[in-house]
């Protein structure tokens, strides 16, 4: 007697039913209202923003909201010098991070362990603990108000080490590090054409995630500058709106809508390669 066998749905191409559709655009709808909100907040007055209910169409006032918020702290300034401090940390963080995991992850070396525990016991400590001798780090070097007083102290975290070693205990092959050495590479050539390109996909991601960091950054820029100095994006939106005895919303909103639109360029951009790399990594391993 023949018995009826199913056909196998290996390689079968999955398709998402209506449900995940509705789910998927529910999803996106509330992700996006607070952008849509901000947008709609700037283009009102501040007195209309908060009054009830709160408005949920745009106004005529967007404009003038731009242009003010543009020009009483010197807008222009600021993005560029939250440009040049997040893409300085990022660019840092992604270099140390993927030395100093690939150390932890593929180099033998005495107290190895020991240090890596260590490295991520940095991650519980509040940072608001460091605060007070950083400042006066920075202070005796003659730094307060100074760009390099954002970059430096956050030229490398914790966390993008311990990602970096993570991603390359499974994505790099020791066998290939050792093929490497025994073709007769040195250290930094191992590093160059066999430890960043497959740790590309991982390189991107904390790159991404340490620029958008860096960017919304407000704690440390706002003790160490000054927004009649050389302040980030962060700094400048803390003295916006203020009048002598209120604070007009509208114009605080506008500013945030301005400085979340070039993370917005950057993601509509950059999206593409960074989930082709996310990808490539995932079929690689």
């Amino acid at each position: 007697m023949r018995t009826k066998t199913r056909p196998s749905s290996a390689g079968r191409p999955l398709h998402a039913g209506p449900l995940t559709y509705v789910l998927l655009g529910v999803a996106t709808l509330v992700s996006l209202f607070p952008l849509y909100w901000n947008v709609v907040a700037a283009s009102h007055s501040g007195k209309r923003v908060v009054t009830a209910p709160a408005p949920l169409l745009p106004g005529p006032k967007l404009l003038d909201n731009l242009s003010y918020a543009w020009n009483q702290v010197d807008m222009g300034e600021a993005l560029i010098n939250t440009t040049i401090v997040a893409s300085l940390v990022a660019v840092s963080t992604v270099l140390f991070a993927t030395l100093a995991g690939f150390a932890f992850a593929k180099l033998p070396f005495k107290g190895r362990s020991m240090l890596l525990a260590l490295v991520v016991a940095t991650m519980t400590i509040p940072p608001q603990l460091s605060v007070i001798p950083l400042y006066q780090i920075v202070t005796d070097l003659g730094w307060v108000d100074q760009l390099q007083s954002v970059v430096l102290p956050s030229l490398v975290a914790a966390f993008g080490v311990f990602f970096m070693r993570q991603f390359l205990v499974e994505a790099l092959p020791v066998e290939l590090v050792e093929a490497a050495r025994v073709d007769g590479a040195h250290s930094l050539r191992i590093v160059w054409h066999v430890v960043f390109p497959v740790a590309r996909p991982a390189m991107a991601v904390l790159g991404m995630l340490v620029f958008v960091q860096a960017w919304n950054d407000f704690f440390w820029p706002f003790i160490a500058l000054t927004p009649e100095g050389s302040p980030t994006l962060q700094v400048a939106l803390a003295g916006l709106g203020a009048g002598n005895h209120t604070v007009d919303h509208a114009v605080v909103l506008t500013g945030a809508l301005l400085s979340t639109v070039p993370l917005l360029l950057v993601f509509a951009f950059l999206g593409k390669h960074i989930v082709g790399g996310i990808t490539a990594g995932a079929v690689k391993n």
